[in-house]
């Protein structure tokens, strides 16, 4: 049976005045209602400002194309204002319509949509396309072979296997660096890329570096602080911006603070992590209780003047000229000041975040939390989320081969991926997706994987990969491309998946297909504004496929994606289209409309996107 029509809601353009208010601002606010939905008695909105409910009347402004348009007031009371629709019918029947969907009950505070007034993030973050490089294994440029290996490199040639076995597992080194990044920016720049994100850059005793040693510097391995200069003035040339990776939940154990802080129990350092007292079995905490990687104590006031506070800060220095980074990537962001009983995490990252507005607001940050992250993601600091809830993991759930392993760091309990159909990827990202107000929705990473993670091909379904990514450019969300995805690399670990880039061979027959679906799904992205900032409506949805539209003013992109043969049938009215008026963009799925019914269909694992004019809708 095709799809029934329903009211409809979002964050975008279309719906809400503006997407920068101003606490006290009076925002106005938008709902479609389908003329086949019933006659209705009273339209508005129900807030909660200062946790006591108000209610706004909407009225009628406008229809066009089978919809009606109310518009209610909305004063922003709060930094994060929710809201939700009421819809009162003739018979006497209500609805709830919020992030989740329509409800005929009373729904949850923690579903609302919200306005934000806290700074916004800068405008460009929405239509990036991110690029993560894990600068060991990414490219060597000449300037490497002379420098000399510390005493922990066990060194590897370019084409020597990842060994996963410690002390292999974090010692092993390529001897990329940020020269070799430098040398490869054509790559990205006909990938579509325009944002860089590096894991960390500070010398530390591993080939990860999370085990930093210092964040006075860059590591000399890499090229040190001028290399980083020479690397993002060229990126910033081509119009890429650059992102840095801090750890601001521990440091490394070779750390001279917290070398200063065990050798100096009176030091000013001793109160940058957590020491336990020799009753209580001495030690100190660490991260998940490994000794390399000491636990910061926010708590500290010179910790944070050193690290993340004013000017002189870590923070502020590598994001002012001559460096000049785009932003920050925040490792472990979810446990940082977080210890028992102590949270201080609201601090630490709003702390971070007016120092990065003091000294170049133009720049991102983005907090890394591995499970539902929507709690810390209200606005307040983080732009965006590195996160697995909302796509990754629903993503993995509904592509990869039954049974596969998903490896530690997606988060699967035992490292298994459970199957879902359709509807439980759909149940799955919309649930997660609820809880970030929308503009942190549009900043939040759509990643296949990670350097955390097995790659998505090691056990993606048949010609699913392009499924994956074009769902990746084409849901609300930042798409990320993990180095070598691109190659068509697989790993069927977080380890494993590292591996240095086989340059020399995009032009052969085993890349050359999956470069070039990479080039044009993230060329579908760049061209298309409404994929950034556009309104998304979920049409249909069956065991193997899903079909959904992204809508603005002037223009939509009507989305099918499938895992195998499948079809979706939806009412005309539901979208609006002629066969004639869909212009094809990527793909080879089919659509017919005819008969007051449109028809979607693949005979295989399928992702197709359509263009169409854009929604009539009133001006503001």
């Amino acid at each position: 049976m095709p799809s029934r029509l329903t009211p409809h809601h979002d964050g975008s353009p279309l719906h809400v005045s503006t997407q920068t208010p101003a606490l006290g601002e009076v925002v106005r606010v938008r709902l479609r209602v389908p003329a086949s939905f019933g006659p209705l008695t009273w339209v508005g909105t129900r807030s909660n400002p200062n946790r006591e409910p108000q209610f706004s009347e909407a009225s009628v402004v406008g229809s066009a194309d089978g919809w009606q348009w109310w518009e209610a007031a909305i004063e922003v009371a709060n930094p994060v204002h929710g809201y939700r629709w009421l819809l009162v019918g003739a018979d006497g029947r209500q609805y709830w319509l919020n992030q989740v969907g329509l409800f005929t009950t009373e729904t949850r505070d923690h579903d609302d949509f919200r306005l934000v007034a806290h700074e916004p993030p800068p405008e460009w973050a929405a239509s990036s396309v991110l690029y993560q490089v894990f600068p060991d294994r990414f490219a060597r440029s000449d300037r490497a072979e002379a420098r000399e290996l510390p005493e922990w490199a066990i060194p590897a040639e370019w084409s020597d296997p990842v060994d996963g076995d410690p002390p292999g597992r974090s010692q092993q080194f390529y001897g990329g660096d940020l020269d070799g990044v430098r040398e490869h920016l054509d790559h990205l720049e006909q990938l579509g890329v325009n944002l860089l994100y590096l894991t960390p850059v500070f010398p530390a005793r591993s080939n990860h570096r999370y085990d930093a040693s210092t964040f006075g510097e860059v590591d000399p391995l890499l090229g040190g602080d001028d290399a980083l200069v020479r690397l993002v003035e060229e990126a910033h040339r081509r119009g890429i911006r650059v992102i840095g990776d801090l750890t601001s939940n521990h440091s490394g154990d070779a750390h001279e603070w917290f070398k200063e802080a065990q050798a100096d129990p009176a030091s000013p350092e001793r109160s940058f992590y957590y020491f336990r007292d020799e009753a209580d079995g001495g030690g100190y905490e660490s991260w998940l209780g490994v000794p390399s990687l000491p636990k910061f104590d926010w708590s500290s006031t010179e910790l944070r003047r050193r690290f993340i506070e004013g000017r002189d800060s870590v923070v502020a220095r590598y994001l002012a000229p001559p460096f000049s980074l785009d932003g920050w990537r925040i490792d472990v962001a979810n446990m940082t000041g977080r210890l028992g009983a102590e949270d201080l995490n609201a601090e630490v990252r709003q702390t971070i975040r007016r120092t990065m507005l003091d000294v170049n607001p133009d720049t991102i940050l983005l907090g890394e939390s591995t499970n539902d992250a929507a709690s810390d993601f209200q606005g307040d600091a983080w732009h965006g989320a590195m996160t697995y809830t909302p796509f990754t993991r629903p993503l993995w759930s509904w592509l990869l081969e039954p049974g596969s392993a998903g490896g530690g760091g997606i988060g699967f309990a035992n490292a298994a991926v459970p199957s879902y159909t359709g509807s439980d990827f759909l149940e799955a990202h919309i649930r997660f997706s609820a809880g970030f107000p929308w503009r942190t929705r549009l900043a939040t990473m759509n990643a296949l994987d990670t350097h955390d993670t097995p790659r998505f091909r090691t056990s993606a379904r048949p010609g699913t990969v392009p499924v994956a990514l074009g769902l990746a450019v084409t849901l609300p969300g930042i798409p990320v491309v993990w180095a070598g995805d691109e190659f068509g690399l697989t790993g069927v670990d977080g380890e494993e998946s590292r591996t240095p880039i086989p340059w020399g061979s995009e032009a052969t027959p085993e890349v050359a297909p999956v470069l070039e679906t990479y080039r044009s799904l993230l060329r579908l992205r760049r061209d298309h504004p409404v994929l950034a900032t556009g309104g998304i409506r979920w049409l249909a949805v069956g065991d193997d496929a899903v079909a959904f539209v992204r809508e603005s003013a002037d223009e939509r992109l009507l989305v099918f994606a499938a895992r195998g043969a499948a079809t979706l049938e939806l009412a005309a009215e539901t979208v609006e289209v002629t066969t004639d008026a869909a212009a094809p963009l990527f793909g080879d799925a089919r659509l017919e409309a005819s008969d007051g019914h449109v028809h979607l269909g693949a005979d295989g694992a399928s992702f197709t996107a359509w263009r169409l004019p854009g929604v009539s809708a009133p001006t503001w």
